[in-house]
C-alpha cells in the first residue's frame, strides 16, 4: 500500500491580515517558528510517502515561487500540481487524485492542509497510517480531534462511536454556547485532513460531482512533463465547491478517526499568540502582558500599558487589535476592500515581459556588448581574444580556431543587423587572421595558436572546420568582398567529404568517432551556406546530416538527442553514452525547425517538438534556466547552469512559436520571455557576462569567455527575425542600428 501525502495549498489567510496577503497566503509564512506552516507540514508528511508513493502538492500558479523555493530550502522533491485558477477544495483534491490514480490505481492518498500547526509529527504520521487502513477498505477517514476547549473558530464532527467510526454527521462553526454543547456530546474538531483510496475519491466525485473529476481528468498534463505541471485549461471549467459539499455530505463511506494531539489551523491572531512562538522582530515592551508582535527587521515597536494585543507591522500597513476579537480582522479586510483596495495586497511589480526584454537586449548589444569584444577583445592583427577579465583585460592564453571563427560570424551578423561599429573592419581583420595563421595547406583548419601566434595543435577537428565554414558563410552574407570566400569554403568541405567515410557521418578526432555536436555545427553552417547563395552541394550535405540527426543521433523512443556514439553507431559505452545536454536538444531543435519549414518536411519539425520538450525537462523549477545536463533516463546528472544553453532555449522556442498554433504559440512565447530573463542572470551591464552558475546560486569566478558572444549574437538575430516575421508589437523593428 503506497501512501501519497498531498499537501492543499489553497486558502488567503484573511484573519492574519497584514501579514498573509494573496500574494503571499500564511501557509507560506513563519507564524509558529523558523520555518513557514508549509515547510512544516513538508516535514511533517513527507516521511509518509516512503519509497513507494510520493509527495505531491497542490497550490495556485501565482505561488508557484512560494512552493518551489521552500521546497529547495528544505531539500525535498514533490510533485507540484498548480491550479490555473482556484476552483475550491473539490477540484484540487480531483485533480491529485487523478494524477495519483494514473501513476498508481491502488494509491492511498491523505490530503493534508498546508497551514496547520501540528508539533508531534509523530503522532500525526501514526494517525494517517491508522487511518490509511480504513481508506484501503473504501472509507474516507477524516481525523477528528479532541477539542481542547469550545472554539468558535472550527466545525464539528458527531462520531457513530469511539476510535475509527463512521461520521453521523458533519456541522458548521457554531457560537461558543452551542460549541460546549457539541464538546459535551462527543463531538470532535474536524480538522480537514482526509485519507481515501485515489479510486474511492474518484468513484464519489463521479456520482456526487461527475464535473469536478472530469474537468480534473481533461486539465492533467502529459506524463514526464516535469516536477511542476501547471494544469490545463479545462480546470477552470470544474464548479467552484468544496469537498464538503461535493462528496462528504453525501458519501455513505464518510468515517472519522478520532485523534488527540495538539492541533490549530491558526487561522487568526489568537492562535498565532496561543502557540507561543509568534513573537518576530524587535520589540519594547512597558507595563504591557500578553501581546503577540511582528515586525520586519528595521522597524521597532515600542509598547507602554496595554495588555492582550496582537501589533502586526508591514512595510505599507498596521494591525492593533484586541486578540479575543481576532475573528473579526476579516471584517477589516472588507472595509479595506472598499476603502483602500491597494494595501489588500503586496505590490509586485510584473516580470520583464518579451517586447521590453528585446529593446532592453538590443541596446546591451548594440552599445556595450559589440564595442567592448571589438576594442578591448580584437588584437591589431586581427586576431581575437579568448577572454576578458571581469575588468575587460584580455588574458594571455592559447589562441582557438572556434573562437576567430565565431568572432567573425558575431561581427558580421551585427552587420546584417544594422549595427553602425565598424564591424567591416572587424571581420576583414579577422579573417585575414584566419587564413594567414589557422588555415593548413590542405585547405583545413589547425584546432590551436600560441598566444604569439605560432601553430600549437595541428588537429582538424571537425568542430572547428564547422565553425570556420560558418564564419565564412556569414561574411559571404554581410557583403564582405572577398572573392576567395566560396573557393576555401568548398575546399574545405571537399577535404572533409574526402576525409570521411562513404556513408554515414564524418569522423571527428578524439576518442568518440562519431559526435553529435560536430555534426550540428556542420549543418548550421551548411544552412548558412544556402542562405548566402552557396552551391547545391550545401543542401547535399544539409539533408545527409539531417538524416543523420533523424535516424542515429535522436533516440528513436525517446526522442532526445545523444552526444557521443562508437564506430558501430550505438551509445558510446559508460557515461557518454548517456549524456543528454538540455542545450543541445533546444539547439538541435532550433535548426531543424528551420529544415522543417524550408523543406516542408513535417517530420523533421516533429522531430523538432519532441526535442524542444526533452530540452524543456532540463529547465529547473526556481530559477527557471536550462541547466547543463540530464542522463538518458531523464534524471538529472549535473544542476549547474551555463550561459549559452539560456540561447538556445530562447531561439528554439522563438521559431517553433512562428508556425504553432495560437495556444501552444502563446506557451512557446511565454517561454521565450522567461528564457531572456534566464539569459539576464548573466550578463553584466558593461557588456560581460558570467559563464557558470551553480545550483546554489552565485556563479564560477573566472573570467568572460569569447566564445559564448556567438551563442548571445545568434539569439539575438532569432529575437529580431521572430520579431519581424510576427509583426510584434515594440518589437518588429529591433535591430542595432
Amino acid at each position: 500500500m503506497a501512501l501519497y501525502p498531498v499537501i492543499m495549498c489553497g486558502g488567503a489567510g484573511t484573519r492574519l491580515w497584514p501579514a498573509s496577503r494573496p500574494s503571499r497566503p500564511k501557509q507560506f509564512i513563519p507564524l509558529a517558528g523558523n520555518r513557514s506552516l508549509f515547510q512544516e507540514t513538508v516535514v511533517r508528511v513527507a516521511p509518509l510517502a516512503g519509497d513507494e508513493g510520493r509527495l505531491i502538492v497542490v497550490g495556485g500558479v501565482r505561488h508557484r515561487d512560494w512552493i518551489v523555493d521552500q521546497l529547495n530550502a528544505l531539500e525535498i522533491e514533490a510533485q507540484v500540481l498548480l491550479e490555473p485558477e482556484a476552483r475550491d477544495s473539490a477540484a484540487a483534491m480531483a485533480a491529485a487524485a487523478a494524477w495519483a490514480a494514473r501513476h498508481d490505481p491502488e494509491a492511498i492518498i491523505a490530503f493534508v492542509a498546508s497551514d496547520h500547526h501540528i508539533p508531534d509529527h509523530e503522532a500525526f504520521r501514526e494517525a494517517v497510517t491508522a487511518a490509511a487502513a480504513g481508506a484501503a477498505e473504501g472509507r474516507i477517514v477524516t481525523l477528528g480531534v479532541m477539542p481542547s476547549e469550545p472554539s468558535q473558530a472550527y466545525g464539528y464532527i458527531k462520531p457513530s462511536g469511539r476510535g475509527l467510526s463512521a461520521v453521523d454527521s458533519f456541522v458548521e462553526k457554531p457560537d461558543r454556547t452551542q460549541a460546549q454543547t457539541y464538546i459535551d456530546a462527543g463531538y470532535l474538531w474536524n480538522s480537514g485532513n482526509f485519507i481515501v483510496s485515489a479510486a474511492s475519491l474518484i468513484d464519489e466525485l463521479a456520482a456526487h460531482a461527475p464535473a469536478v473529476i472530469d474537468a480534473a481528468r481533461s486539465a492533467l498534463p502529459e506524463e514526464g512533463s516535469g516536477a511542476v505541471q501547471t494544469l490545463g485549461s479545462a480546470f477552470v471549467t470544474s464548479p467552484k465547491i468544496s469537498i464538503d459539499y461535493a462528496v462528504m455530505e453525501k458519501t455513505a463511506r464518510a468515517s472519522v478517526l478520532e485523534v488527540d494531539f495538539a492541533w490549530s489551523d491558526l487561522g487568526a491572531w489568537d492562535s498565532i499568540a496561543a502557540s507561543g512562538e509568534g513573537d518576530t522582530g524587535q520589540h519594547i515592551f512597558e507595563d504591557s502582558e500578553g501581546c503577540l508582535v511582528r515586525a520586519p527587521d528595521g522597524i521597532l515597536v515600542a509598547a507602554l500599558g496595554v495588555r492582550n494585543l496582537a501589533i502586526v507591522v508591514e512595510q505599507d500597513a498596521v494591525l492593533v487589535c484586541d486578540l479575543s476579537q481576532s475573528q473579526g480582522v476579516k471584517k477589516l479586510v472588507e472595509r479595506i476592500k472598499a476603502t483602500s483596495p491597494r494595501h489588500l495586497d503586496f505590490a509586485t511589480a510584473p516580470p520583464e515581459g518579451l517586447a521590453e526584454g528585446a529593446i532592453r537586449f538590443a541596446d546591451w548589444m548594440r552599445l556595450k556588448a559589440l564595442p567592448v569584444w571589438s576594442t578591448l577583445g580584437q588584437a591589431t592583427n586581427g586576431g581575437f581574444a579568448e577572454v576578458l577579465s571581469l575588468e575587460g583585460r584580455a588574458l594571455t592564453l592559447p589562441r582557438r580556431a572556434r573562437v576567430q571563427a565565431r568572432q567573425i560570424f558575431v561581427y558580421a551578423n551585427a552587420g546584417m543587423n544594422g549595427w553602425q561599429g565598424p564591424w567591416r573592419g572587424i571581420v576583414e581583420r579577422g579573417l585575414q587572421r584566419l587564413y594567414s595563421e589557422y588555415l593548413r595547406p590542405d585547405g583545413l583548419c589547425r584546432t590551436t595558436l600560441t598566444p604569439e601566434g605560432a601553430p600549437l595543435d595541428e588537429t582538424a577537428y571537425l568542430y572547428d572546420q564547422a565553425f570556420v565554414l560558418f564564419a565564412l558563410s556569414a561574411a559571404k552574407s554581410a557583403g564582405i568582398d572577398d572573392p576567395m570566400l566560396e573557393d576555401r569554403a568548398i575546399r574545405l568541405r571537399d577535404a572533409l567529404l574526402a576525409a570521411g567515410p562513404a556513408t554515414g557521418g564524418l569522423i571527428e578526432a578524439g576518442e568518440q568517432p562519431y559526435q553529435s555536436n560536430a555534426h550540428m555545427h556542420l549543418l548550421e553552417a551548411c544552412l548558412g551556406w544556402e542562405a548566402a547563395g552557396g552551391d547545391a552541394g550545401w543542401t547535399a550535405l544539409a539533408d545527409r546530416v539531417v538524416d543523420l540527426a533523424l535516424t542515429k543521433f535522436i533516440d528513436p523512443n525517446g526522442g532526445f538527442l545523444r552526444e557521443f556514439f562508437g564506430a558501430d553507431w550505438a551509445p558510446a559505452a559508460g557515461e557518454d553514452g548517456r549524456l543528454v545536454e538540455p542545450g543541445h536538444q533546444f539547439e538541435w531543435a532550433w535548426l531543424l525547425a528551420r529544415v522543417g519549414r524550408a523543406r516542408d518536411r513535417a517530420d523533421v519539425t516533429r522531430a523538432a517538438q519532441r526535442l524542444y520538450a526533452v530540452g524543456r525537462t532540463g529547465v529547473s523549477e526556481r530559477p527557471m534556466i536550462a541547466i547543463d545536463a540530464l542522463n538518458d533516463d531523464g534524471t538529472v546528472r549535473s544542476h549547474r547552469a551555463r550561459l549559452w544553453p539560456q540561447t538556445e532555449w530562447l531561439k528554439a522556442s522563438l521559431i517553433l512559436a512562428e508556425t504553432a498554433t495560437d495556444g501552444e504559440r502563446q506557451r512557446l512565447m511565454d517561454d521565450a520571455a522567461t528564457a531572456l530573463r534566464a539569459l539576464w542572470l548573466y550578463l553584466t551591464p558593461d557588456g560581460l557576462w558570467r559563464d557558470k552558475r551553480l545550483p546554489r546560486g552565485g556563479f564560477i569566478d573566472e573570467p568572460a569567455p569569447a566564445s559564448s558572444l556567438y551563442h548571445i549574437a545568434a539569439a539575438f538575430g532569432q529575437l529580431a527575425e521572430t520579431g519581424r516575421a510576427e509583426g510584434l508589437r515594440g518589437m518588429s523593428d529591433i535591430g542595432l542600428g
